[in-house]
């Protein structure tokens, strides 16, 4: 008989219960909303970020911005996460995603690209305190739904402030930190410095996430033990098993760990293809299919021939003849979970937010 662990059961933000503890990270150019939507349709998840989004564009109009902002009532419960550097225009734009129906507002100051950083926003805000005290407490005062903030350990080895951020965001009426244990100059390299996400959670009293190389569920419930985090932020590991949130759940309630058939992740790429069309032209249905698609087709003997010619072709119809090869070679020699599982190559450009 299956028992509950010792592991949350929810986690609560501002006073509103959300279960499970699991959140889909923000991902530039993979969580937009057709992506959102697969994921919770899979289970397990208790809150999802949606992509970075520009203040600037959001405050100028810009239709690209605001597209991104949508969401379908589906994707509840949503905290949209917003960057940038002006403390007026952060304010103008946390005020937009409120009006849009945001759930919550999670500040970016974490994202190490170089656009971003030279922008002043993402995780250049962890060496301008004052700057960053600005932004939140102009959010705090404009919105009346809650604030959250996602950071990094710090710039660099030489500059790890995370605990010091995290108390300044407490105290500029910030409801949640998210720590992604990695510095800017750090990038995506490396390990994610886990010990820092316990002394944050040490060190405040709202509640505190933890993220960065969550590949499986033993990984999740691993850092749950370590550091008393309150939530896990998922990403890369939702790119290749987007199941990875259910079979997280059900592991962390001692039951047994959902096994999605390959004709239902077969489905799952093609209903992923009539969100996108739903959503942007077939050119960009084209690369957002090769990318969940590079990350899906892993793990089954054989199927590296099929993954590179998906990569290869040119539209999303030469594409699904080689799923249906693929998902019938998954059918008669399973799926090894280790490597459907694998980090993505392309992490960097992938990751961008988180």
């Amino acid at each position: 008989m299956a028992t509950t662990l010792d592991y949350p059961e929810s986690f609560s933000i501002a006073g509103r219960s959300l279960s499970p503890p699991l959140v889909l990270s923000p991902m530039a150019g993979v969580t937009d909303s057709p992506f959102r939507r697969i994921a919770k349709r899979c289970g397990g998840l208790g809150l999802i970020v949606t992509e970075f989004i520009s203040v600037e564009g959001l405050t100028r109009g810009n239709l690209r911005s605001h597209q991104m902002m949508k969401f379908r009532p589906e994707e509840r419960p949503i905290a949209i996460q917003i960057f940038g550097y002006d403390e007026v225009r952060m304010r103008w734009a946390a005020e937009i995603a409120e009006e849009a129906g945001a759930d919550f507002v999670d500040i970016n100051c974490g994202c190490p690209a170089k656009k971003v950083v030279h922008g002043g926003g993402g995780s250049n805000l962890l060496r301008d305190l004052p700057q960053l005290r600005k932004i939140l407490t102009e959010v705090k005062r404009a919105i009346s739904i809650p604030m959250t903030v996602k950071i990094r350990a710090g710039w660099d080895d030489k500059s790890i402030n995370a605990v010091e951020v995290a108390r300044l965001i407490e105290d500029c009426g910030g409801s949640m930190v998210t720590l992604h244990g990695r510095t800017r100059v750090q990038g995506y390299k490396g390990f994610a410095d886990w010990d820092l996400v316990r002394d944050i959670k040490q060190a405040v009293r709202i509640p505190v996430s933890g993220s960065g190389d969550i590949l499986t569920p033993a990984d999740a419930m691993r850092r749950f033990d370590e550091t008393g985090c309150d939530a896990v932020h998922i990403g890369r590991g939702a790119i290749a098993n987007p199941y990875i949130f259910r079979q997280t759940w059900e592991t962390m309630n001692g039951l047994e760990a959902y096994r999605p058939s390959p004709a239902e992740l077969h489905k799952l790429l093609l209903d992923f293809r009539d969100h996108l069309r739903e959503d942007m032209p077939e050119r960009g249905v084209i690369g957002r299919m090769k990318m969940l698609s590079a990350q899906m087709l892993r793990g089954v003997a054989g199927g590296a021939t099929l993954r590179t010619a998906v990569l290869r072709s040119q539209t999303v119809e030469e594409m699904l003849p080689l799923f249906d090869e693929y998902f019938a070679l998954a059918e008669k020699y399973g799926i090894d979970e280790q490597l459907q599982s694998a980090p993505a190559e392309d992490a960097q450009l992938m990751e961008c937010g988180v």
